[in-house]
């Protein structure tokens, strides 16, 4: 009796998930969010990471080119990431899907098991065995010619249900292990981060005691400022790393404007040049279409959108990974890095020739005032899921929002012609 051993074991399956949908859901979702956290680099292996990071030529080309190039590999796994928590995602609906239709057919599983179990124990007379039974033979044989076929056909597809239910496990087992595999490559990278950015910071040739008078300062201008503007204004104004990181970029569009009119008919650039630079190599007007975006995730609101309380957003918004990598996306000088009003963490740019680009919702700020930044160079790290974004809308996110924000003289402008269309366009390192 095949059949009934698979509706048997059908039957027994649903019963024993009956009621666990919801706690299921909510036990897959924890145990997407703690892959990450279970995994740890083991001791040989920071070790290891730190004597790379030793061994480099301590210039800064070197550590630029590195710090773009782990940036570009973290934000392809924080990508990697996302697409196999939607794919665990899908197939664990199709599985609460398949159980929830095993659940619906109950009593129908229990109609075709009883009838089962009624043939098993009283089959039908052999006429060979029992002749004198011809009758009930005859009479077993017509009720059976009307009732297997459906018996047959509803263990078929009970069987098919439980091979597809077997398939869709196996399949979320490679998934969970790919995710594991990712988790574990997504630790190492932003291990070496970390350790780069460290790197970094201890090359920075300005005054540790005077950055910290300067950022004292910079907060206490934060407080009285009373919009962007004027923030920027004050800053660029009253800071000296401010108003020397100004100057650079007032100097490098100059020179920019300069040799585009000595080559009129120069042909546009593809990139932006090589990390040896020091200055935009061309004017922030004719990056457009190549501008990586700077972190890993999706657009939630565009420039000009509705803000939801009558107005429209200044600015873009994009859902991002949970502690999620985000880099300069533009070559620049900053302006300013730290809290500002219901901005949160927020950094500014000057790109030069007027324009600023300013991005907020981060949980920490890894650069300096008055530093200069390389498009794709890794400039903060997003919040928990928490965390409230800049962007009132995506208060109620269950994923932090970044906040991206171009002006040009004070007034915000849209940022969409500035991204490069495929990846191939995106400013080389």
């Amino acid at each position: 009796m095949l059949f009934a051993a698979a509706l048997l074991a059908a039957t027994t399956a649903s019963s024993a998930q009956e009621g666990e949908s919801a706690a299921e859901r909510i036990a897959r979702q924890a145990e997407l969010e703690a892959v990450e956290g279970s995994i740890a680099l083991t001791r040989e292996r920071l070790t290891e990471l730190r004597a790379e990071i030793a061994a480099l030529d301590q210039d800064r080309e070197t550590l630029s080119r590195t710090l773009i190039e782990t940036n570009k590999r973290v934000q392809e796994l924080e990508t990697q990431f996302a697409g196999t928590e939607r794919r665990l995602g899908a197939l664990g609906q199709n599985e609460a899907s398949l159980r929830a239709s095993l659940l619906e057919r109950r009593e129908v599983l229990i109609e075709v098991l009883a009838a089962l179990q009624r043939i098993g124990h009283r089959p039908p007379p052999a006429i060979l065995v029992r002749p004198e039974d011809a009758l009930s033979s005859v009479r077993s044989a017509i009720l059976l010619g009307a009732v297997v076929p459906d018996l047959r056909e509803a263990a078929n597809q009970l069987a098919a249900d439980l091979r597809q239910l077997q398939s869709l496990r196996a399949e979320m087992e490679r998934e969970r292990d790919r995710l594991r595999g990712d988790a574990a490559s997504l630790l190492e990278e932003r291990t070496r981060m970390q350790l780069l950015v460290e790197q970094r910071k201890k090359d920075r040739a300005r005054s540790v005691t005077a950055l910290e008078d300067e950022e004292r300062r910079a907060a206490a201008l934060a407080e009285q400022a009373t919009s962007l503007k004027d923030l920027i204004a004050r800053m660029e104004d009253e800071i000296e790393a401010a108003a020397k990181a100004k100057a650079e970029a007032e100097a490098a569009a100059a020179k920019n404007r300069e040799l585009a009119e000595a080559d009129r008919d120069r042909r546009r650039p593809k990139s932006l040049g090589n990390a040896d630079r020091l200055a935009p190599a061309v004017s922030f007007a004719d990056a457009k279409g190549l501008l990586p975006l700077p972190a890993s995730g999706s657009i939630v609101r565009n420039f000009g959108a509705d803000d939801g309380i009558g107005g429209t957003t200044l600015g873009m918004s994009m859902a991002t990974r949970p502690r999620g990598q985000v880099s300069s996306p533009a070559d620049g000088w900053v302006v300013y890095a730290g809290p500002f009003r219901s901005y949160g963490q927020l950094l500014i740019i000057n790109a030069g020739d007027g324009y600023h680009v300013l991005l907020a919702g981060m949980d920490e700020i890894d650069v300096q005032l008055g530093q200069f930044v390389l498009a794709g160079e890794p400039v903060a790290t997003m919040a928990s899921p928490k965390l409230a974004s800049a962007d009132p809308a995506d208060i109620v996110s269950t994923q932090p929002a970044l906040y991206i924000e171009f002006r040009k003289d004070g007034s915000s402008i849209d940022p969409a012609p500035w991204w490069a269309a495929t990846s191939d366009e995106k400013v080389g390192g």
